[in-house]
């Protein structure tokens, strides 16, 4: 029995050391990204952002396209851009050589639609989903991309924007998945996307409710990859995104030690979604941009609370929300004085 024991921990321990290994080749090898083609891609929070820039990322790669937003006009925009790539694809070309020039033509003409969601509210989240079923047709990825901040401490937060949220960042997150995983259970095919934050990792001053939503949705995330791993689905592939703050005016003023800042600039969103793409094609678990909140993370779960204290002082980090929270509650204020309340 005991032998059993040490015999099965040997081979455990090799299986770890290969899974290393590999891991490795793959920083060092690139592996062939997957193709997409003529897949049905839903994306949450698509009418802009790093939503936006998803979409238009998928749609160079010929999928077709499910977009939810809750502001119709903005997601509307969204689909005209990638409509536009459509036909810049679909340009007819004359293949060189051809006899008697003939035109070639994309075979599948790929298709982008539009629905107004709002993932913060469960029904419209089941009843929605049902409908791209009737009209789309079965989802072969789920990009959770929506998100939401309050911009305020958390002593003069009002409870709804609290709760709201939570709700967005990460309830929603199962409420889609709830959705649309039974058909990729049922085919084992699907890939399943989490856009969470550094801020779901490793948290900072002032933004409470945004930290706790994050650090939910990786919860959930991880979670559920245990489990869709347990069920031997080896078809379903799961990636989950963390980026450090992307310059998408989510957190407008936001500001680190100004010393340290050129070495650590908000990253461009284009950059932000080309690393995330390059991951979720080549079915890589976990995105870290840049690579240095891969050892930020590390450092947090090995060092002593104190310890990290005084890194977040020395970089600025400790306080690095406060701008952002002060512009808010200055806009917030203008608004008021405005509307004359």
């Amino acid at each position: 029995m005991i032998m059993n024991i040490v015999v099965e921990f040997f081979v455990v321990m090799l299986k770890v050391l290969w899974a290393i290994v590999m891991a490795g080749l793959k920083w060092l090898i690139r592996p062939k990204e997957k193709s997409v083609a003529g897949q049905v891609c839903v994306i949450t929070g698509a009418g802009g952002g790093l939503g936006r820039l998803f979409a238009k990322e998928f749609a160079r790669r010929r999928a077709t396209l499910v977009l939810w937003d809750i502001n119709s006009h903005s997601n509307e925009e969204t689909a005209e851009m990638v409509r536009q790539i459509y036909r810049e694809q679909d340009n007819p070309t004359t293949k060189e050589g051809a006899v008697g020039g003939v035109e070639e033509v994309p075979s599948f003409q790929p298709q982008v639609y539009t629905y107004v969601v709002d993932v913060g509210k469960r029904e419209s989240v089941y009843s929605t989903a049902e409908k791209v079923r009737r009209e789309v047709g079965e989802v072969d990825l789920l990009i959770n991309n929506a998100g939401v901040v309050s911009g305020h401490h958390l002593l003069e937060c009002p409870d709804e924007l609290i709760e709201r949220t939570m709700v967005v960042n990460c309830h929603a997150h199962f409420w889609t998945t709830k959705a649309f995983l039974p058909k990729m259970l049922e085919m084992n095919h699907g890939h399943i996307v989490t856009v969470a934050s550094s801020l779901g990792l490793f948290s900072t001053a002032g933004v409470e409710d945004y930290c706790a939503s994050k650090f939910g949705a990786i919860g959930f995330h991880e979670s559920l990859s245990h489990e869709i791993k347990a069920s031997e689905k080896d078809g379903i592939k799961m990636t989950l995104v963390c980026p450090y703050l992307v310059d998408t005016g989510m957190f407008r003023g936001c500001r680190i030690r100004k010393e340290i800042e050129p070495f650590l600039p908000p990253l461009r969103p284009e950059f932000c979604v080309k690393q995330s793409m390059r991951a979720i094609l080549t079915d890589q678990p976990m995105i870290c941009t840049p690579r240095i909140v891969y050892m930020v993370n590390f450092m947090k779960s090995i060092l002593p609370f104190e310890a990290i204290v005084c890194m977040y002082r020395f970089l600025g980090a400790d306080k690095c929300m406060y701008p952002f929270l002060a512009q808010r509650k200055e806009a917030m204020n203008n608004n008021e004085a405005k509307n004359g309340i």
